[in-house]
């Protein structure tokens, strides 16, 4: 008789890992961003099972995306996000959001990859991103993540 292997909390190692975001694009970094969040680079990965690592990436303005110079995302991606109130829909470009918070951007693209429901959320909690290079965690001696 076979048994399925199912992983333990207590069994489960979490590294932390460094991606400098300066020159990637959007869309490729989140999905390896997503990846290592969820664990899935792991031999022992288990769907359902709050498997992966903590992620830190720096440099979040620097990101770059695709499209020709006049039909940039830059300029044709929106963010929305409404306050409740009726009219209270407000709407930022890309471009906008970067000079901004260029951290909103990447989170974004990071949350839409991951599962919608508790898990994704509490995974995405180990997620932290930084607008310039300095980040606060370098007692956990990050790597860099491949």
């Amino acid at each position: 008789m076979y048994k399925t292997y199912y992983p333990k909390k207590a069994e489960i190692e979490r590294d932390w890992f460094i991606v400098d975001a300066n020159g990637e694009n959007l869309g490729r970094l989140a999905t390896r961003i997503a990846a290592a969040l969820l664990g899935k680079h792991k031999p022992t990965f288990t769907p359902g099972v709050e498997m992966g690592d903590n992620v830190i990436v720096v440099n979040a303005g620097g990101i770059t995306v695709t499209g020709t110079r006049t039909n940039s995302k830059l300029d044709t991606k929106k963010y929305y996000r409404h306050s409740g109130y009726p009219g209270g829909l407000k709407t930022r470009t890309l471009r906008q959001l970067l000079e901004t918070y260029p951290d909103r951007v990447i989170r974004s693209a990071v949350w839409g990859m991951l599962p919608h429901n508790k898990m994704g959320r509490s995974v995405l909690k180990r997620l932290k991103v930084y607008a310039t290079a300095e980040h606060p965690h370098e007692a956990q001696n990050p790597e860099p993540l491949k």
